[in-house]
């Protein structure tokens, strides 16, 4: 260690003296999240309303932080939730514990869960950091219904999940079926 050591680290301290202060003035300006930005989860629906989550648990299994707890449920004909037999009945995912990984979007055979750009999950109580479904869920636009209902986009769940939606009441497969009545 020689002399000039202890000058040269009081010149880099002298130097940064006089830089301008980047600060942000959060909360007051808040600038927007990167586009990719992991946030918040997002529970979707079909354009009809009911819940794209099956109930299948993969997003728990998939979760390093254990921080997602999914109870399945079954559908009926007097109550559906979602197009297949089963419906997620309890989600809840413990922000407290979730780590943002994007493990469980992942896992989602169904396309169900998603994240947005929402970060702001700072909360007083640790309790409020829990996240039901009903807080998850996506709203429900204009032309939704609001679930329990029948399924309106098509005969059976496969219409559903292959894509084959267009508008409701309708499938790209009755759709193909009244065509060819018609010839």
């Amino acid at each position: 260690m020689s002399f000039l050591d202890p000058v040269r680290g009081f010149g880099v301290t002298f130097s940064h003296m006089f830089k301008k202060v980047v600060t942000e003035k959060y909360p007051e300006v808040r600038r927007p999240p990167a586009p990719r930005f992991h946030g918040r989860h997002i529970l979707n629906r079909h354009p009809d309303g009911l819940e794209k989550c099956i109930g299948c648990e993969l997003c728990a299994w998939a979760c390093p932080a254990d921080a997602i707890y999914v109870e399945g449920g079954d559908n009926t004909e007097a109550a559906r939730y979602s197009p297949g037999e089963r419906y997620a009945s309890v989600y809840q995912i413990n922000y407290a514990r979730c780590i943002l990984c994007g493990l469980c979007i992942e896992a989602c055979p169904t396309r169900s869960l998603t994240m947005s750009n929402e970060y702001e999950l700072a909360r007083d109580d640790r309790q409020d950091l829990i996240f039901t479904k009903e807080m998850l869920l996506a709203p429900l636009l204009p032309d939704m219904e609001q679930p329990p209902h029948p399924m309106r986009l098509g005969r059976d769940e496969k219409d559903y999940y292959i894509g084959a939606l267009t508008k409701p009441g309708t499938s790209i497969g009755a759709e193909h079926a009244k065509g060819e009545g018609a010839s």
